[in-house]
């Protein structure tokens, strides 16, 4: 450990957490990795494996005793006074993070005749099989997809054992957009229910759309059924 920051001032392994970001010195180099000094109480191990995303044969091959480095907590075992680092920059998430019908961002990085491959930012990419891919039958991924392509897409599940993810582009509008509907509001309406409405009032049918308890939250997908249902009802009752 160095020598120029006293003990004092050093940080303490109780605060130190998984994905903080550090610069620091090489001051040790072993078979097995490097020994960093970044202002802890204790040098952290960058594990071979961990210095860089393709593999290497000698770690002197990348980096030296002496040398500035940026490193990432990676895990901290304070009982022990060990801290492992990586150089490898962690995801923005990780697969522990991902929950069924979570919407997010990602890139499609492979085309497969199956389906298509895309990063979602934790580490292991995900795959929209071609059946998750529309509503309809497309005969293949290109016909949806391109590579490089920024989509959204819903997490359908997660085997974190097996390390997969399944994705699917389908009903990504009703899981991701929901309003709050107040027990005495309601949401705008179109011109044409507007119409509606007006004339059925005038032969005496009320026409409020019902709402949940205010504070509970409606997905746009089900008020726009409701609302179309009202539509339909109308109609018939003009045709009698």
């Amino acid at each position: 450990m160095s020598q120029e920051t006293s003990t004092e001032q050093r940080i303490r392994l109780a605060n130190l957490k998984a994905k903080q970001k550090f610069e620091g010195h090489v001051v040790r180099i072993e078979l097995y990795g490097a020994f960093i000094d970044f202002g802890a109480e204790k040098d952290g191990l960058v594990h071979i494996s961990q210095i860089s995303k393709t593999r290497i044969n000698k770690v002197t091959d990348v980096i030296n005793q002496g040398d500035t480095v940026t490193v990432w907590i990676k895990e901290v075992d304070a009982q022990q006074g060990r801290i492992g680092l990586t150089m490898i920059e962690p995801p923005e998430r990780t697969m522990s993070d991902l929950k069924p019908d979570m919407i997010v961002n990602g890139t499609v990085t492979k085309l497969a005749p199956y389906g298509a491959f895309v990063n979602i930012g934790v580490g292991r990419d995900g795959l929209i099989h071609i059946s998750e891919m529309a509503e309809g039958h497309i005969n293949q991924p290109s016909d949806v997809v391109q590579e490089g392509q920024e989509i959204q897409v819903r997490i359908v599940k997660v085997n974190r054992k097996k390390r997969q993810i399944e994705l699917s582009l389908k009903r990504l509008e009703e899981q991701d957009i929901q309003i709050d509907v107040n027990e005495d509001e309601e949401e705008p309406m179109t011109a044409m229910e507007l119409a509606w409405r007006s004339a059925m009032e005038s032969q005496g049918h009320s026409l409020k759309v019902e709402t949940r308890h205010k504070g509970r939250r409606r997905r746009k997908g089900d008020i726009r059924r409701q609302r179309a249902a009202i539509i339909a009802r109308t109609l018939n009752a003009r045709k009698d």
